[in-house]
């Protein structure tokens, strides 16, 4: 078919859509459905497709673990509206349509990420994505009984994609938020210019941070990308706040020995603090440190589903080496503890449990910095020994930094600031930093550069030339 042919095939394809109720949103959807068909079969035309070839493909995208029920419904519209409304072939109208639209209903107890979710499941959801006032509470519930769908879908696609808890509720308090600010109205019966309103009101009215609108926008193109299986424009147009250029926090060298000089030497909190900054860790890197994970032999410790969900390898500081073979040999005696009580468990990704569903009492699985006391998980309502909480670590070094009487703000981040600059200080090239920081691209790293050009260090202030 030449150019125009196909244009005028897809504007039919979009008209005859609307005879089945497609909503207008998900024409473009079934497009892509149809185009992905189309395409498996480059060199048999449509006409001359057989029923064998529509069994053929249903039958393969079936088995697609990736594939969310209302997905398979909407390939299996797609090719009936190709077959029906477009092609019109003789047997198309016999055809099992329904009894394949049905089968979508079993790809949901495929995976147990897209298991239905029972009373008890969302009392330990609610618990585990609001804090104590979070005004999220309410919401949820009140969103919830309106569209379970809505909030179901969109917590098991962010789960089957590995994303880290604190982008679910990030992402599911965004759409919350969202559903609230639209007076309750079905997202799936917004637009774009909707969301564009949403994202001002951001910045004009509760005067949020350019970070801040662009995890809401995030949060939003994730929903309507992997829920409704709507792709929102790559170009989409609304006023941005205005991004804050600030250079990081960074301590010198003496500032660091002077910090670390008020720690205890034997506490927790400095061994971690000593990690943040001999390894360049993030603060949720160090918390969720697992005994695996460190390799005295090799002498480095592996960061698993940093950022981005990648792994990377740091060098293990000497200096701490034996503080930190000490602390793994206490985590055992305690481990070993938990398990004579009838405990032990600690948290492992499902996927991970499901294939070994010993390993939550593998001492090699525990964490390296565990919490004191065993609490009830959230969201599983599991009783195990999480890790250290993170406000623990934030309010030592806080605590520290205050009793040095260093004046700069410092905070657990500072610690991986000054890891970078003080690398490249000492010659490392910034490709190696980049990889010991786990950053994607090294425009990140860029900005620890400030210090090794010191644009205002060469030049002599006007006040030293004065003769008087």
């Amino acid at each position: 078919m030449n150019d125009q042919s196909i244009s005028r095939f897809w504007e039919k394809f979009a008209y005859k859509s609307k005879e089945y109720g497609v909503k207008p949103q998900s024409v473009r959807w079934l497009a892509k459905h149809a185009e992905l068909y189309i395409k498996y079969y480059p060199d048999v035309k449509l006409a001359q497709h057989t029923e064998d070839f529509v069994t053929k493909y249903l039958t393969k995208k079936y088995g697609d673990k990736m594939l969310f029920d209302w997905q398979f419904r909407q390939v299996v519209m797609a090719l009936r509206i190709i077959f029906t409304k477009m092609v019109q072939v003789d047997w198309a109208d016999n055809y099992l349509w329904k009894e394949w639209n049905d089968r979508a209903n079993s790809l949901k107890s495929n995976n147990t990420a897209k298991k239905e979710y029972t009373e008890e499941d969302i009392k330990r959801l609610k618990e585990s994505l609001t804090e104590k006032n979070d005004s999220n509470d309410g919401l949820f519930k009140k969103i919830f009984s309106q569209y379970p769908g809505h909030v179901e879908n969109l917590i098991k696609s962010i789960r089957l994609n590995r994303y880290a808890k604190r982008t679910e509720k990030a992402y599911l308090g965004w759409f919350l938020r969202f559903v609230s600010f639209n007076d309750m109205k079905d997202p799936d019966d917004l637009s774009e210019k909707e969301i564009i309103v949403y994202l001002e009101y951001l910045v004009f009215k509760r005067k949020v941070s350019s970070s801040t609108q662009s995890q809401a926008l995030n949060a939003l193109v994730y929903f309507y990308k992997n829920v409704l299986g709507r792709e929102l424009s790559e170009c989409i147009e609304f006023t941005r706040s205005k991004k804050p250029k600030r250079l990081p926090v960074v301590l010198s060298s003496n500032e660091i020995k002077k910090l670390f000089s008020f720690m205890e030497d034997d506490s927790i909190h400095s061994l971690m603090a000593n990690l943040l900054y001999g390894c360049g860790m993030r603060l949720m890197e160090c918390v969720r440190l697992r005994v695996l994970d460190v390799d005295f032999d090799y002498q480095q410790i592996v960061v698993r589903q940093a950022k981005g969900n990648k792994d990377r390898v740091v060098p293990m500081p000497k200096k701490i080496s034996d503080k930190l073979k000490k602390q793994i040999f206490d985590v055992q005696i305690l481990h070993q503890q938990d398990l004579e009580q009838g405990y032990g468990s600690v948290y492992l990704p499902e996927a991970l449990l499901r294939k070994y569903p010993s390993f939550d009492k593998d001492i090699k699985w525990q964490y390296v910095f565990p919490a004191t006391v065993i609490s009830k998980d959230k969201e599983s309502g599991i009783m195990r020994r999480h890790h250290i909480h993170e406000t623990v670590l934030q309010k030592y070094i806080r605590r520290m930094a205050n009793k040095s009487g260093i004046t700069k703000r410092v905070t657990s981040h500072v610690f991986r600031h000054s890891f970078a600059t003080h690398l490249l200080e000492n010659g490392y090239d910034i490709r190696t930093v980049q990889e010991l920081l786990g950053h994607a691209d090294v425009s990140t790293t860029m900005i620890y550069t400030h210090v090794l050009n010191k644009p205002g260090v060469t030049v002599t202030s006007p006040l030293d030339m004065l003769d008087v």
